[in-house]
């Protein structure tokens, strides 16, 4: 039996992503067979494409996605063949089939499509963890949300809103500005046409911002850190535009800031934690609270041009690749 990956022997540019037939995997031990709907499309497989990051080749890329369990390892008692499951943590989604631990499964229920599934184990769980953990949102609170009409971006935008923030939003167009304002933006900034800072004081004031959360990186997080009040937080999570160059902790002494780099495994250490978190993004897509978005939905042998499209952030909402 054999199953379709895409897959790449040595890091480089889009053009490096090949589809190829191998055979088809069996679960171990406290693993899963899943016959994968879709993969989700993440800049972090971009940086592990890129070579940004050190990973073992060949590589077939992309840790999430959503699908039916097809068979189960020994010790397996709590997913049974048939259940309908989404992941983030399960290494190779970017196939036809794929293994993954048990422990990554998570639970999707019939209300929900697999597609809405796969784009939400990692872009909505980071959304959740940045405004229920890092700075925990609640009303009146002011934050400034970059890239606002992507796939984590408009998840942040709607997260923070149910719990009574004020966003100002940035996005790279007059069509991205509408979809941050669907979602529920207060303010919105089109960066190509707008001064960030400018606009960002402009809305809500100087200096008047609790939080940003900015996962494009390098070319935001100056306007981020000047639009922060007193003893605000930076809270940097991507490098859509390239990774933060080394600062001086001086840098954040003029308004007692604060700065965190967080990464998703870390607001997920325990399975109650992590299941806490999913089952309310459950609960607000099952109440339609929250919009799933799906900007792009290509076949794997397309995976080359929806890297390119994420990268040229010319995209909205999730990307999906379906076998």
């Amino acid at each position: 039996m054999s199953r379709t990956v895409v897959q790449f022997d040595e890091p480089g540019g889009p053009e490096v992503l090949d589809l190829r037939e191998v055979a088809s995997p069996e679960p171990g031990a406290g693993e899963l067979l899943v016959s994968v709907h879709a993969a989700g499309i993440n800049f972090i497989d971009t940086y592990h494409r890129s070579g940004l990051y050190d990973m073992p080749m060949p590589m077939i890329p992309g840790a999430e996605g959503s699908g039916t369990v097809t068979a189960i390892g020994d010790g397996v008692s709590d997913v049974a063949v048939g259940d309908a499951v989404a992941w983030i943590g399960g290494a190779g989604s970017y196939a036809s089939e794929v293994v993954i631990p048990a422990g990554v499964a998570l639970a999707v229920p019939n209300s929900m499509s697999l597609s809405a599934a796969a784009a939400l184990p990692l872009q909505g769980m980071t959304a959740h963890y940045l405004i229920d953990s890092v700075y925990p949102l609640g009303p009146g609170h002011r934050c400034l949300i970059h890239a606002a009409a992507g796939g984590t971006g408009r998840l942040l935008v709607q997260m923070a809103k149910l719990r009574g923030a004020v966003v100002v939003a940035t996005v790279g167009s007059d069509a991205k500005a509408e979809l941050a304002r669907s979602a529920g933006a207060d303010h919105v900034i089109n960066y190509q046409t707008t001064d960030v800072v400018d606009g960002v004081e402009s809305a809500v004031g100087k200096d008047a911002i609790d939080v940003v959360y900015d996962g494009v990186g390098a070319s935001t997080f100056d306007a981020g850190l000047a639009v922060l009040r007193v003893r605000g937080t930076m809270a940097t999570f991507g490098n859509a535009s390239g990774p933060v160059p080394p600062i001086s902790p001086l840098v954040l002494m003029a308004k007692s800031l604060l700065l965190t780099r967080p990464k998703l495994g870390d607001f997920t250490l325990t399975t109650e934690e992590r299941d806490r978190r999913w089952n309310e993004i459950v609960a607000w897509v099952e109440s339609g609270a929250l919009d799933v978005r799906i900007g792009m939905e290509v076949p794997l042998a397309e995976a080359a041009d929806a890297h390119r499209a994420l990268e040229s952030r010319q995209t909205t909402g999730k990307l999906l690749l379906r076998p």
